[in-house]
């Protein structure tokens, strides 16, 4: 992920996800609480938890996002938080 963008806010109805930097850093917005990811560090988000990754650093962020089920429509947008 680039520097300085980010992904609509969103959530789930159904998918758990995992995210894991590999290298980077990335802002984790869930439910209004912002995580900071380094690399090496992860952060599950349960089913219908509202979400935002955003790349706040100075430099390309590269992680994995695991699915379970798979995510594909199971996509609905959300407001920012505030």
């Amino acid at each position: 992920m680039p520097s300085g963008t980010a992904e609509v806010r969103h959530r789930h109805l159904r998918a758990r996800q995992f995210f894991y930097v590999l290298a980077g850093q990335l802002e984790l917005e869930v439910e209004g609480t912002r995580h900071r990811l380094e690399s090496g560090m992860g952060l599950e988000i349960a089913p219908g938890a509202a979400h935002q990754v955003c790349n706040r650093g100075a430099h390309e962020a590269v992680f994995l996002v695991i699915s379970q089920p798979p995510s594909h429509g199971d996509r609905e947008i959300v407001p920012p938080a505030p």
